[in-house]
């Protein structure tokens, strides 16, 4: 009812049950039953009406809207009752009583049906109205009450709690005081029991006047009988009881009005029910759990209420049902079931008599118990004691009874589905019954005799054979989730069987961790019971507790079992302890365990047992030392020390005590080193007492040490071992004390209390000695020490001992380190030993020292946290843990030695590597809180040690290649900082110490180190040339320190930046200290390059992170240091390093390695890199500049250090200064005025300009003038920058319309020297320099003089490069000529010889000419659209030829270079490489020539590449393109400006296909394709150029396995890039492009796709949505853009253009852009591809690519093309539907006509294209068939444009009707592939066939016969 199906239907904790639950349904605080739920309809007949006719009348007046809802709630539908109810509510909320009183007789009729429906949520809205209606009528309820009060007490009993409370709240709406329910429910009596009744009558036949499933009835009908049964139980519990016993009801003085009647009535009719339901044995029979619950309830109730119900009649069928509901197996049955039979055999004693006891109850009984009571263990075991209250004496047979029943209880402790909370309550029940057992045993026997007997027998088959047993046997496990195996023996088997039988039979039962605890306590606690009640009762028990031990000493083979009984038995002792001793309980030691021991301890000393000692130890713990040795002897008549005892009970004299500990105790376990000494150890000092301790451990010593055993100061190896180990156990005991484990009892000693000249001396003695050491002795001395971990660091040595045992310790470490084949190892070990006073090394062979440093580790390992305990000045303690650093750091150095060693010293260092290894094992365990927790004193004197190691490592040691000797000293760095800078100050002194000036470091910088500032000057004496010799450790240290830098931070590192913290954010921030190093910084930059690093590409960037993130004064102060001190170095040596740079583009900082000068290379780097990164900005740019300003001139006369270190700062300067840039191509007009200080700046370039126009021209420049400086000043001025591809350059400054005057005029002065002729190099380099900023910024006043001054001289050096690029090619040509690969290094070296330019000033020149003709091609590109003057110049026929001239010398530079790398690869890869090398030395230059190439003209190709060929080299201007294209050290700018080339015609039709197939295609092209054209055969395929047939015909399948960004693996890309770019270039339908298409097919493999798709993942594409590129991954974005961006523009050139360097997402963008390509050329060929895939996953990813962003535009393209066709004529006529993707062709011949319509799918092409006849007329079904199949072959198999399949289709049209013949195979006459028509004829049958079709016939039938008449063809 309202319930799911399949839920439970048994009643819950929360479902009352009996009548103590009675009242609470009657309040407020009740408690809720819980859901189940049921429905339908009691009964056929309405509720007698009591209405009178007047009333009668009235209901027929009921409110239309309710009567409505009322009728609703008849309905079948629960959400319609659910809504009526609803509405009911709203309206009884808003009516008046007196309105709604006239329904409640039909709302009666309807609240009982509503009350049994199946939905719960109904019934719940059902109470929920009830509460609404009672609310609003009021004190009219009573006249209606007794129709309503039976469904009203029945519902407070619903199954589901919230329907039930819902219940509860409305009885308590109408009757809110408890007083007045109650008088309700008693005036009700009568209806109520016939409401209870009628349920109890129900079926689930008769349940429901509706169709309803029947399982649902049953279900109905299970819950209505449950409740019913319920509510008949608590009524009778509320009616019948005693009105001051009722429960609930304490309140109520005086008892209710007709109560008495009431009760009357309850009994009368609790008795027709209690007869007319046979005593309800049928519901005890039910299936229903939740039933059988209700009726023990109800049994119960009848049980306590009315008794006489129960007769000789019916007393033995009940007493049959109640005794025997032990085979009830419900748990929810369980806690009523429990109450009805224990309350049944209560009042009903004589019934259990009417029964077979044993049958009925007893047998049913045992077999609950062992089934763990089913489940219900918290309910049954509780009840047990208080049934054995209630069994009948006389009943049973107490032994048997007794017997049967705990061995069934015990056999039901573990069951699979207990909980850990039944173990408590199993062992609770099990005490309280075997107790109760012992106590109330006369009730079962007769005579004290008896008695006694009968508790012994229960002792003795439950306790010892039971209970002990299982304890003796039970094996604990230590994991937390684990399970322990118990054992147990079979009580019933005869008690004398054989120890060894009842060991060994052991039942595998599983248990929970804490069985063991829990079945202990419950032994010990049945011992107390027994002890309390007769302690003579214990004897059974200590004599097999006993028995048990005595025969486990006894044993002579020690077993896994015995051991595990051994143990069980010292747990034992510890629960004793536990719960008996700490209670102050004196019984187990007298009873138990004290005549144990004394019995056994004879025996277990004999056997030397170890279990048995073990035992007697702990033992010793529980009880006390005294106690157990008045046990021990108390019992021995025979031993002498009994007389001295006086009362067994008291404790032994000390005298006794101490005399039996010295000369019993202390020999037996000092005798011999067995196996049983740990074992006699633990016992020894287990007997020290707390008051004796002292002359224990004195008596203990001196039995140890005896002169008797040994020599003074020496022991032999059994007694060193044995103190050894007693020490190390001492100490253990010690610890755990102190940390609080085992407090209990504090016997024991102190540390103190060890100290004992004789093992000081013997300690002493054996550190000092020499090998051979006893295999103890360091264990000896560990154990003396102590300090093996925290906490137990307590010597039993005096101090003055422990300094001498460590020094010999450091001794022998030391002596360790002088014999090590590292250099810097034996200088620290040397170091380390001039520290220590009074320190005297021995000297030994290699195999004793070794033998003494690792006598000296084992000491260590066992006491290096007492290292810490001696607080000396002498440096031990400092000194050793150095030695243990520095041996670690050996076996760093001994693991990374190279084969250059020599074998004697590598022999050496693996002597010594075990040992090292050892330490470095060692050494990495000690936790850094060790070396901080040692002194501050030793702190330092440690880090002072190891700093100086380290650098005496980084400059001296030579055997390690410098890479890895830095590597391992940056390490050891970071560990010392690690470890001993724990403060950031700390951290500072360490790292001053490594950066200290030493005889190598620094060199260029001297640093004041004693000035807080760091403050430094020039190490003038150290000039570069005087210190090449110390380059090798300087540059190990600078590379140490970068790597430094890189690991700390250079915060740390170079700014020496500390925080001091306090308490406030404030305050931190005020105490802050920068303790700068600038001078390392400043260090480091002039050394410039180190191995692992340099300037530029590792500090640099670091100093500029750190300059971001840090914007304070003391920062910005760091670096204003730094350049003040590379601004005094360059101004001092910075002249001598200029000459060497002439380049002024691109940007300065690629060219600034260039700079020899060590100072000013750091000064122009250290500039560079703080203003690219707007570390600093104009403003300090502008501080800068005035600087030099004014350092350029001292007085009058120049600086000319300044001056010639000027240019390249200005160059740096000038960029930040500059307000802003103007292009090439943009009209320059006049800008506004600067600001002040870019005036100040405008001025100072002013005069220099005017300055340097007061030189005469450059051509009669001498040498030893200062022009030269000041032309490279001027020039500096005006800087240009690239734009990125091939763009022009643009300038960086607007300048002044008189700056730009003067800057022309110093232009013009060197054209106005009449027959000058330029001689000097430098001359020529200024003059090209000039020539650039002159046509960059003063272009627009350029007249015709200028310009062919210009051009002349641009020509000129262009032409002097090209000449020299020539002659290198020419030469390379002749030594690969000449050349042998047999003396091929000879001929590289002459191939080298050749490529090498000695005189790199043409190139330079050269350089600058291209750059400056680049801007002026610039300028004329960009066309703007008022033409200056100036450029009308050019624009005459003169100046175009002299452009194209220039342009042409570019392009043989171009091909120069690839025809000599072309020549060169073709020898060998190496000649290649070299022809590559050279190259990359002028990148600049061929950056230049590149994007002159891309911007070529094609005649001006055509014409370079004509006379390349004419040159007649061995290779050709094709083969020097692709030689560059598939360069293996690409120049991007080359490789795109090859690939531009190739791919624009002229030069695409030569590149791609080779000259044969050219010209053979080209011969037919004129030729009429439709009749006259030959029939090209399969066999004439076209060919390619050998360069990239080789990639598209054999690579895809390797290609497919490289990795992604292989170098092959492009260029396999770029070649198809190629070909695609070539194939769509070629007009449709032409031979060369169907021999292309044809040619792919058949040679290239399709595998290049699934290359393609290698680039793009598709993964994120699995949900199948279209996601925006911004959410894509990059690759997959950038892949999808470019297939948008091929097929809308038909190129690949953008994707070639951003390829280089080659990275994950450009390659992405090209594999997208040929796959794209390919879509719109290849369909066909790409569909194929994707038809033949087999990879289910991939196939759909494909497709949703494609179909997402490439079949759109392809789409639309291709709807474009077919609507621009030009197909139609009177006969044929096309339409196009670019919303349905849909061409509708219409063919019209005489009187036929047919319409056919072409759809394309949304994933075109990959999906083929569908063909449909939609109209058909005069044309036969058969030809209609087959010219859809033509027309679905032509589309379908189209490598190109639909609408060019489509123009050949109508093509077959018109040949058909013409009367063409069709082939006989294809039935087509034009071919679908190559559109031919059929030729070939069979000279028999006449007929013609397509040359294809026919050769695929003879392929495939492998026969040469006609496919019709079958005669030779």
């Amino acid at each position: 009812m309202g319930k799911q199906k399949g839920d439970g239907g048994g009643r819950t904790k929360n479902r009352p049950s009996s009548s103590s639950l009675a009242a609470s349904l009657l309040t407020s605080s009740s408690t809720a039953p819980v859901a189940v739920g049921f429905g339908g309809y009691v009964g056929s007949s309405r509720l007698d009406s009591s209405l009178s006719n007047e009333d009668s009348s009235a209901f027929l007046d009921i409110d239309s809207e309710v009567a409505q809802h009322l009728k609703r709630l008849a309905r079948k539908d629960p959400t319609t009752k659910l809504k009526a109810l609803a509405s009911l509510s709203a309206l009884f909320k808003q009516k008046s009583g007196k309105d709604i009183v006239l329904i409640i007789p039909q709302w009666a009729f309807e609240y009982k049906r509503l009350l049994l429906d199946y939905n719960r949520e109904v019934r719940r809205a059902t109470h929920e109205t009830m509460t609404n209606l009672v609310t609003a009528v009021g004190r009219d309820l009573a006249v209606h009450l007794k129709s309503l009060m039976g469904p009203w007490w029945f519902a407070q009993f619903d199954a589901n709690s919230e329907v039930s409370q819902a219940a509860k709240r409305s009885l308590q709406a109408a009757f809110p005081v408890q007083e007045k329910r109650l008088d309700a429910l008693i005036l009700c009596t009568s209806e109520v029991f016939m409401y209870l009744e009628e349920n109890m009558k129900l079926t689930p036949q008769n349940l429901s006047d509706k169709a309803v499933a029947l399982d649902e009835l049953e279900e109905m009908h299970r819950q209505v009988i449950s409740s019913s049964l319920l509510a008949l139980a608590t009524l009778l519990d509320v009616l019948i009881c005693e009105q001051l016993g009722r429960p609930g009801f304490e309140n109520i003085t005086a008892e209710p009005k007709h109560a008495s009647k009431a009760r009357t009535i309850a009994v009368s009719s609790a008795e027709k029910l209690f007869s007319a339901h046979k005593y309800f044995q049928d519901f005890l029979k039910s299936q229903s759990p939740a039933i059988r619950s209700a009726t023990y309830s109800v049994l119960r109730s009848f049980i306590k209420n009315i008794p006489h119900a129960f007769n000789e009649g019916n007393m033995k069928t009940i007493a049959t049902s109640i005794l025997g509901a032990f085979q009830e197996n419900n748990p929810v049955c369980h806690s009523s079931m429990w109450d009805t039979i224990l309350l049944f055999s209560k009042r009903f004693p004589d019934s259990w008599t009417l029964l077979n006891i044993q049958k009925t109850i007893l047998n049913r009984l045992w077999n609950f118990l062992r089934n763990g009571c089913f489940g219900t263990q918290q309910i049954s075991y509780p009840a047990l004691v208080l049934f054995l209250e209630v069994v009948p004496p006389k009943a049973v047979a107490a032994d048997k009874f007794f017997l049967d029943f705990f061995q069934s209880l015990w056999a039901g402790r573990n069951q699979p589905h207990s909980s850990n909370a039944d173990q408590p309550a199993f062992f609770q029940a099990f005490k309280e019954c075997f107790l109760w057992g012992l106590c109330n045993t006369s009730r079962f026997c007769d005579g004290a005799e008896s008695v006694s007997h009968f508790q012994v027998f229960l002792i003795d088959n439950i306790l010892v054979k039971l209970l002990w047993q299982d304890l003796l046997f039970c094996v604990s496990s230590k994991g937390k989730n684990r399970e322990i195996s118990g054992s147990s023996v079979n009580p019933s088997e005869d008690s004398n069987l054989h120890f060894h039988k009842k060991m060994v039979e052991t039942l595998n039962i599983k248990y929970p961790l804490s069985y063991f605890q829990e079945l202990g306590k419950c032994v010990i606690e049945i011992l107390a019971g027994i002890y309390s009640l007769e302690h003579k009762l214990l004897s059974s028990f200590c004599v097999a507790f006993q028995e048990t031990c005595l025969q486990l000493f006894q044993q002579k083979e020690i077993i896994e079992r015995h051991a595990e009984n051994i143990e069980q038995i010292i747990k034992f002792l510890s629960l004793l302890e536990r719960h008996a001793m700490q209670k102050g309980e004196a019984w187990p030691l007298v009873y138990l365990v004290g005549p144990m021991l004394a019995k056994s301890f004879p025996l277990i000393r004999s056997l030397d047992s170890v279990d048995g000692i073990r035992l007697l130890s702990v033992s010793i713990h529980v009880f006390g030392p005294r106690k157990i040795v008045q046990e021990l002897f108390a019992y021995k008549e025979e031993c002498c020390y009994s007389s001295h005892s006086g009362d067994i009970d008291s404790d032994l004299d000390s005298r006794i005590f101490m005399q039996v500990f010295k000369e019993t105790f202390v020999p037996w376990c000092l005798h011999e080193y067995n196996y049983s000494t740990s074992a006699r150890l633990d016992l020894l000092l287990t007997l020290l007492d707390n008051e004796y301790c002292h002359d224990q451990l004195c008596a203990v010593i001196s039995f140890a040490t005896n002169s008797k055993h040994s020599e003074p100061g020496s022991l032999d190896a059994d007694h060193i071992v044995i103190l050894a180990m007693l020490l190390e156990k001492a100490r253990e005991k010690i610890t755990m004390r102190k940390v609080g484990e085992h407090s209990s009892h504090q016997q024991g000693s102190l540390p103190d209390h060890w100290h004992h000249e004789l093992l000081e001396s013997t300690a002493v003695a054996i550190s000092c000695s020499f090998p051979p050491f006893g295999a103890s002795d360091s264990r000896f001395i560990r154990a003396l020490l102590g300090g093996s971990r925290e906490g137990n660091q307590f010597p039993f040595v005096s101090r003055n001992a422990l300094i001498t045992i460590f020094k010999e310790v450091l001794k022998k470490l030391l002596t360790f380190l002088l014999e090590s084949s590292f250099t810097w190892i034996r200088d620290a070990g040397s170091h380390l030993s001039s520290l220590v006073s009074d320190l005297r090394l021995e000297n030994g062979n290699s195999i004793n020292v070794i033998e003494m440093a690792q006598f000296a580790l084992d000491i260590l390992e066992g006491s290096f946290f007492c290292l810490k305990t001696p607080d000396d000045d002498s440096g031990i303690v400092s000194s050793i843990s150095a030695a243990v650093f520095l041996i670690g750091w050996e076996f760093n150095m001994g693991t990374a030695i190279d084969d250059t060693l020599e074998d004697e010293s590598k022999e050496k260092i693996k002597t010594r590597l075990a040992f090292c290894e050892s330490v470095n094992a060692f050494h990495t365990k000690i936790n850094n809180q060790f070396w901080r927790s040692l002194s501050i004193d030793n702190q330092k004197r440690m880090g002072s040690m190891l700093i100086h190691s380290i650098r005496v490592a980084i400059f001296k040691e030579d055997n390690l290649n410098t890479e890895e000797m830095v590597s391992l000293c940056c390490m050891w760095i970071l560990e010392v900082l690690d470890c001993l800078g724990q403060e950031q100050h700390e951290e500072q002194t360490l790292l001053d110490q490594l950066l200290s000036k030493g005889d190598k470091w620094p060199l260029w910088i001297s640093p004041n180190f004693y000035t807080p500032k760091g403050s430094a000057a020039l190490n003038i004496e150290n000039a570069p040339i005087e210190i090449l010799g110390q380059v090798s450790g300087h540059h190990k240290f600078v590379s140490l320190i970068d790597k430094l830098i890189s690991k700390v931070g250079f915060d740390k590192v170079v700014s020496g930046y500390v925080t001091h913290a306090s308490l406030s954010l404030h305050e931190e921030t005020t105490h802050n200290e920068v303790n700068s190093r600038t001078w390392l910084a400043a260090e480091i930059l002039c050394t410039w390059k180190w191995p692992g690093g340099s300037a530029l590409g590792s500090f640099l960037p670091l100093l500029s992170a750190y300059a971001k993130n840090r914007t304070s004064t003391s920062e910005q102060s760091l670096l204003d240091s730094i350049f003040n001190i590379l601004l005094d170095g360059a101004l001092v040596h910075g002249g001598s390093g200029t000459k060497s740079l002439h380049d002024i583009w691109p940007a300065l900082g690629d060219k600034v390695e260039d700079i020899e000068e060590p100072f000013l290379r750091a000064l122009v780097s250290l500039l560079l890199t703080l203003f690219r990164d707007n570390i600093w900005e104009a403003v300090k740019a502008t501080t800068l500049f005035e600087l030099f300003q004014s350092k350029l001139f001292i007085g009058e006369s120049v600086d000319m250090n300044c001056l010639s270190i000027l240019p390249l700062i200005v160059s740096v300067l000038i960029r930040p200064l500059s307000r802003g840039s103007i292009g090439s191509g943009e009209c320059n007009e006049d800008v506004d005025p600067y600001a002040v200080e870019e005036n100040q700046v405008q001025d100072t370039i002013k005069s220099w300009l005017q300055r340097t126009l007061l030189f005469p021209p450059l051509v009669t420049w001498q040498t030893g003038q200062d022009m030269e400086e000041w032309f490279q000043l001027v020039i500096s001025c005006y800087p240009l920058s690239a734009t990125g591809g091939t763009e022009p350059l643009k300038l960086e400054r607007n300048i002044s319309h008189e700056e730009r005057t003067l800057l022309l005029n110093l232009f013009r002065k060197q054209r106005h020297v009449a027959g000058a002729t330029i001689q000097l190099p430098v001359v020529q380099l200024l003059l090209s320099k000039l020539v650039v900023i002159s046509v960059g910024y003063c272009w627009k006043e350029f007249d015709e003089d200028d310009w062919d001054f210009f051009f002349t001289h641009v020509g000129r050096w262009i032409q002097s490069a090209v000449v020299m690029m020539e002659e290198v090619a020419e030469n390379v040509n002749d030594a690969v000529a000449g050349c042998s690969i047999n003396d091929l290094d000879v001929n590289l070296k002459k191939i080298e010889e050749i490529v090498f330019i000695s005189d790199p000033h043409p190139i330079n020149n050269a350089r600058n000419a291209l750059l400056s003709f680049s801007l002026c091609h610039g300028l004329l590109r960009c066309q703007p659209a008022e033409e200056s003057d100036s450029l009308r110049i050019l624009k005459t026929e003169k100046w175009d030829r002299i452009l194209d001239r220039i342009v042409e010398g570019a392009l043989r530079l171009f091909f120069c270079t690839g025809i000599s790398e072309a020549i060169a690869s073709s020898f060998c890869l190496g000649a290649a490489s070299i022809i590559l090398s050279s190259r990359h030395g002028h990148l600049c230059f061929w950056d230049l020539v590149a994007s002159i190439v891309v911007n070529s003209s094609p005649h001006v190709r055509d014409r370079a590449v004509k006379s390349i060929e004419f040159w007649g080299l061995s290779r050709g201007p094709i083969s020097a393109l692709y030689a560059i294209l598939f360069s293996s050290k690409p120049i991007a700018s080359l490789q795109f400006a090859a690939y531009a080339i190739l791919s624009s015609e002229p030069i695409s039709q030569l590149a791609i296909v080779s000259e044969d197939t050219a010209v053979c295609l080209d011969s037919n092209s004129s030729i009429d394709q439709d009749t006259s054209r030959p029939d090209l055969s399969s066999e004439e395929t076209v060919h390619l150029k050998e360069e990239i047939s080789c990639m598209i015909e054999k690579l895809p399948y390797q290609v497919l396995e490289m990795d992604l960004a292989a170098e092959q693996r492009v260029n396999v890309f770029l070649a198809w890039s190629l070909l695609l770019s070539h194939l769509l270039s070629v007009p449709p339908s032409t031979p060369l492009r169907e021999r292309l298409v044809q040619y792919i097919l058949d040679s290239a493999n399709s595998v290049i796709i699934d290359c393609i798709f290698q680039h793009i993942p598709l993964e994120c594409l699995t949900q199948g949505l279209k996601k925006k590129d911004g959410e894509l991954p990059a690759e997959l974005s950038a892949a999808a853009t470019a297939a948008t961006r091929s097929i809308s523009t038909g190129s690949l050139l953008f994707s070639v253009e951003s390829l280089w360097p080659v990275k994950p997402v450009k390659l992405a963008t090209l594999a997208g852009a040929i796959y794209g390509l390919m879509l719109c050329v290849l369909p066909a060929y790409v569909r194929g591809w994707f038809t033949d895939l087999r990879d289910r996953s991939t196939s759909p990813l494909v497709e949703s690519f494609t179909r997402t962003w490439c079949s759109p535009p392809l789409l639309a393209n291709e709807l474009s093309q077919i609507k621009k066709a030009d197909v139609a004529d009177e006969n044929f006529s096309l339409s196009v539907s670019k919303s349905a993707n849909e061409v509708v062709s219409t063919y019209t011949k005489d009187d036929s006509n047919m319409d056919l319509v072409i759809r394309l799918p949304p994933s075109y092409p990959l999906r083929p294209v569908d063909v449909e006849c939609v109209r058909s007329l005069g044309i036969s079904e058969l030809k209609q068939r087959k010219w859809i199949m033509s027309m679905m072959l032509f589309v379908r198999n189209q490598n190109g444009a639909l609408a060019e399949a489509i123009r050949i289709w109508k093509r077959n049209f018109d040949k058909e009707f013409e009367g063409v013949e069709e082939c006989p195979i294809c039935y087509s006459v034009i071919h679908t592939t190559n559109h031919s028509i059929p030729r070939l004829a069979c000279k028999t049958c006449k007929h013609k066939f397509h040359s294809a079709c026919l050769y695929k016939w003879f392929s495939t039938s492998h026969k040469s016969s006609c496919p019709l008449c079958q005669s030779p063809f």
